[in-house]
């Protein structure tokens, strides 16, 4: 019991971390390129010194542990982009959107089929993301292009998928998950680098940031996620790790003054609460070890 508990902690500790992406993303000098390529650059050598697991990179799987890396790096950059042009809110809650690519690539890469359920939820979450782009977008200082930061935002949510289901390939093959988020931050910060320079003048300030975005919201979360994920049933860890979009938006209106309008708010609510209805139905039809 007290192993549980504590691994409950863990992962809500990970999902805290992982929540104050936004308004940090947001708070650094730097350019967004510059952001992206720090932050995952920090972020590499923090995973390899954090998760000893992820210094083993196994033989036989180079090829899905590069593939999922790649896609990784893809939604890191996507990330951080995103939420330079578009709110917090947004950004995070098109991500969530992951779960619908999930479905629509597994019958070809994981063999697994489609359920009518499964339809009914993609077409909800297609009500969640319309909603998005419905109406006048709000501008802020700290989101100024936002149309072009929402498709951004749901090319994030395509390459999560990947990078999901490649973890999950990994999780079954005997591969190291660990090892595939370290290379994905190293590879966002190669992508990133010739973006990324010159470098000009920047405060201490935001090299503070930047630094805590790698260490800790990145590479901390990871190591804490790690030590708890294994202690939790599934269903439970999904509800414990969705304190992050929620939080998300709270910590970038109180840092920023971002609030989301309500055709964001009412997406966001649909998106959190099909995923959750999924996961609870997902966890009900899943037969438990008596």
């Amino acid at each position: 019991m007290r192993d549980r508990a504590r691994a409950r902690l863990e992962i809500l500790g990970a999902a805290f971390l992982f929540s104050t992406g936004g308004a940090a993303i947001k708070a650094a000098d730097f350019s967004s390129w510059q952001v992206a390529g720090f932050r995952s650059g920090i972020a590499a050598v923090a995973v390899w010194l954090f998760l000893p697991e992820a210094r083993r990179l196994r033989q036989g799987r180079l090829g899905v542990t590069l593939a999922t890396a790649m896609a990784y790096a893809a939604t890191l950059i996507l990330f951080v982009l995103a939420n330079r042009l578009t709110t917090a809110a947004n950004t995070i809650f098109l991500q969530s959107t992951a779960p619908v690519y999930i479905l629509l690539l597994a019958p070809w890469l994981l063999k697994e089929h489609v359920r009518r359920q499964d339809l009914m939820f993609m077409g909800l979450i297609a009500v969640g993301m319309a909603c998005f782009f419905a109406g006048r977008q709000q501008v802020f200082a700290t989101a100024p292009d936002p149309v072009r930061g929402n498709i951004l935002a749901l090319c994030s949510g395509v390459t999560y998928a990947a990078m999901l289901l490649g973890l999950r390939h990994m999780g079954t093959q005997g591969g190291s998950p660990a090892a595939a988020v370290a290379l994905g931050n190293l590879l966002a910060f190669l992508l990133a680098a010739p973006q990324a320079f010159p470098l000009g003048s920047h405060s201490g300030v935001s090299w503070a940031v930047v630094s805590y975005l790698g260490i800790f919201q990145i590479g901390l979360a990871y190591a804490l996620l790690t030590r708890g994920i294994p202690h939790v049933p599934t269903f439970e860890a999904s509800l414990l790790l969705f304190l992050e979009p929620a939080l998300n938006p709270l910590i970038a209106w109180f840092v920023h003054g971002e609030f989301p309008g309500p055709w964001a708010l009412t997406g966001g609510a649909i998106i959190l609460a099909a995923t959750g209805f999924k996961g609870w139905t997902d966890s009900r039809a899943t037969p438990h070890p008596t």
